[in-house]
């Protein structure tokens, strides 16, 4: 499997920079090198690009979890972990679990832990939170592990507010749909929505 991984790894790089007429760089650089370099500039682009979105919404289009999931969608596209439904339903579990567990302890309205500090409700919230996330994303196999981090960061109080919930489901769209295109564009068939049709893809990739 990671060699698989590593091999689909490399081909999205190198699909990537043909299709941009950069194909001499695999010449001139080390394998590593190359594919270090594209985690760079995609990572770094589509963070950029949901943060522009946060700039001139002046809303909660980006937060810390969509780090994790962007390097899942470059790194391992055809993992189910990456697929749109993954990524998304576990996003929203994660977050709908952060919110449940603030008012189950009566936080909704208490500034954040790093204003406050934590308390003995604030260790139930994010205790809460993280089991019911990992809970129901394995009952309906919606596995995404930056979700953990998702439903912390609502319920140790960073976006307590449910208004902030449509921005943030707005926010990891966006960066699907940015890895989307570049996956499709370098010749990954990253799929529509469902992660199974990736796993059946992944053996028909050539050299897979």
């Amino acid at each position: 499997m990671g060699q698989r991984n590593e091999r689909l790894r490399w081909l999205l790089v190198s699909g990537l920079l043909t299709a941009l007429h950069m194909e001499r760089l695999t010449e001139r650089y080390s394998r590593r090198s190359v594919m270090a370099g594209f985690s760079l500039i995609n990572g770094g682009l589509s963070i950029a690009l949901v943060s522009f979105v946060a700039l001139i919404t002046q809303e909660a289009f980006i937060f810390p979890s969509l780090g994790a999931t962007a390097f899942i969608l470059f790194h391992v596209p055809l993992a189910a972990s990456a697929s749109p439904r993954n990524t998304l339903c576990g996003h929203f579990v994660g977050a709908a679990m952060g919110l449940l567990s603030l008012y189950v302890f009566g936080l909704q309205t208490q500034p954040s832990a790093f204003i406050n500090g934590v308390d003995l409700a604030r260790v139930g919230a994010a205790a809460l939170s993280l089991g019911l996330t990992g809970c129901l994303m394995v009952l309906f196999r919606v596995a995404h592990p930056p979700a953990g981090a998702t439903a912390l960061i609502v319920s140790l109080g960073l976006m307590p507010d449910p208004a902030q919930l449509p921005i943030l489901m707005a926010g990891v769209s966006l960066l699907l749909g940015h890895a989307f295109v570049m996956n499709r564009l370098s010749g990954i068939p990253y799929p529509l929505w469902s992660g199974k049709s990736a796993a059946g893809s992944a053996d028909a990739v050539p050299g897979a």
